[in-house]
């Protein structure tokens, strides 16, 4: 993709296919991706609320971005286009958009942390259950969320993926807080390797270091 400005993020979503029928297809993937944005940033969570969100902003989004005839998608438009969207894309494309944003200084503190989203168990009954968590990394001073993944737990657990979004982040210099999950020794070697410092909790899966702890505290 050319010409595409580095700093807009809703020319940058160009990048993402649309796999919608081009037949009937009234309005740009970017034109609804930027607006489920917008209604998320402003607390409107999912479709209907997202839809509550253009209708009550129907006006001002419709000038904003220039609509035919003022026309905007419905919430049923905008769950056909989520349907096929290409995760893995779009949130590499938001990440490289706010990393710009943010100014990540030495020595900011980074917490990591992972949450089921609801709806996504398909196996109850199952001891390994099959699930969908996201995984968000969070500018503490800023209250700002960077980075983004998810993780489908029967291809792999969450320990790992943090591991990788620590190396993709390419910072230094930065503390990263994670919960007692997080203390394994792979991941304390990812994030010394990466130079950068950790803040992590210690519970009963490390019972030697957490009997030590302890006894010394």
């Amino acid at each position: 993709m050319t010409n595409i400005k580095q700093n807009n993020l809703y020319d940058q979503l160009l990048e993402l296919k649309d796999h919608r029928r081009s037949q009937g297809r009234m309005h740009e993937l970017r034109l609804i991706l930027i607006i489920v944005i917008m209604a998320t940033m402003s607390g409107f969570h999912g479709l209907r609320s997202i839809g509550d969100f253009i209708k009550k902003n129907k006006k001002d989004l419709a000038e904003l971005f220039k609509t035919k005839n003022g026309r905007l998608p419905s919430h049923q438009t905008v769950g056909r286009a989520l349907q096929h969207l290409n995760f893995d894309k779009f949130n590499n494309i938001f990440h490289n958009w706010i990393i710009k944003q943010v100014k990540i200084e030495d020595k900011d503190w980074i917490s990591i942390d992972g949450k089921a989203i609801r709806g996504t168990l398909t196996n109850s009954n199952n001891k390994w259950q099959k699930f969908t968590s996201l995984v968000s990394i969070f500018l503490s001073k800023k209250k700002q969320i960077i980075k983004t993944d998810q993780i489908n737990h029967n291809k792999g657990g969450e320990m790992h993926k943090v591991q990788e979004m620590i190396k993709l982040l390419g910072l230094e210099g930065v503390i990263f807080t994670l919960d007692a999950l997080h203390c394994q020794t792979e991941t304390v070697k990812t994030i010394i390797k990466t130079k950068n410092d950790y803040c992590i909790g210690v519970k009963g899966n490390q019972k030697t270091l957490h009997k030590q702890v302890k006894k010394k505290y």
